[in-house]
């Protein structure tokens, strides 16, 4: 087992797109090319067998995701040895949290992980341009002006601040950033990134339902008859009617689990999509 570098981001491509997940090169290149990021292989007969990542939120919070073992190696407790490995080197860190898979949980549970609530992943292959009846506030491109304050809203609702995450997605994808504005001050915004099979929506962040309906209409304006998917709180129950009326179908569910104690729960009321399990 060994520190994940760019020359290992091919072969963990391999892994992730065997499983069908959504992650792209642009994806392990911001897990690994952050030197504050803990990304492990584990490596057999010359070859990436396993990864996982641990992305490092300002030193309050880690993120584990990208827990992949190659099918032909499994059963040998790789993904054991690899969870504990970044346990170990996450240890000075105060909140590790991550979002389970149903077969991932149990594994977790054992390493003193609990569980917080349910995200269903949801998709729709064929987004349609939706309309919108008139706002009195209509969304905003997200200019570079405003990710100071974007920033500052998502640790409130996040909990920690996620500025590296923040740029990456405003720089590589700044077109699919938005938000609401009312009285001069931000209300909500939503961003998105391109993805192997879907593209992916979220994080969002809004006070009320209303205005995450605003949002994801904006953000899919230009998604028409493309694949999108959302990672969505469950207890959003009126979102969630919603995107089924347009043609999302619920896939599959996360729970979102904390080790040990949860310090930086952060404000679920205005969280509605998260960035995808392996950013939180």
């Amino acid at each position: 087992m060994r520190r994940m570098n760019v020359n290992d981001i091919g072969s963990a491509m391999k892994l992730s797109s065997a499983e069908g997940w959504n992650q792209t090169e642009n994806d392990w290149k911001l897990l690994v090319d952050d030197p504050h990021n803990i990304c492990l292989v584990a490596e057999m007969d010359n070859k990436v067998i396993g990864t996982t990542t641990a992305m490092n939120y300002a030193n309050a919070e880690a993120w584990i995701g990208m827990v992949l073992v190659d099918k032909e190696y499994r059963g040998n407790g790789v993904s054991k040895a690899l969870l504990a490995g970044i346990l170990e080197k996450t240890s000075f860190i105060k909140s590790i949290k991550l979002d389970a898979t149903e077969a991932g949980q149990p594994v977790y549970q054992k390493f003193g992980f609990k569980d917080e609530y349910i995200i269903a992943r949801m998709v729709n292959t064929w987004a349609m341009k939706l309309w919108i009846a008139e706002q009195e506030f209509e969304p905003e491109q997200i200019m570079p002006r405003d990710i100071r304050e974007i920033v500052a809203i998502d640790e409130a609702v996040f909990g920690v601040n996620r500025k590296q995450l923040i740029k990456f997605l405003l720089q590589r994808y700044p077109t699919q950033g938005w938000l609401l504005r009312r009285r001069g001050a931000i209300v909500g915004f939503v961003l998105g990134r391109e993805g192997n099979k879907y593209h992916h929506i979220g994080p969002l962040v809004a006070s009320s339902t209303s205005d995450a309906m605003i949002l994801i209409s904006k953000a899919i304006e230009d998604l028409t008859d493309k694949s999108v998917a959302v990672d969505i709180l469950c207890d959003k129950m009126e979102l969630i009617k919603w995107l089924n009326s347009i043609g999302f179908i619920r896939q599959r569910d996360f729970v979102r689990m904390y080790k040990n104690e949860n310090p930086f729960p952060g404000k679920i009321a205005d969280q509605f999509l998260i960035c995808g399990p392996e950013f939180g």
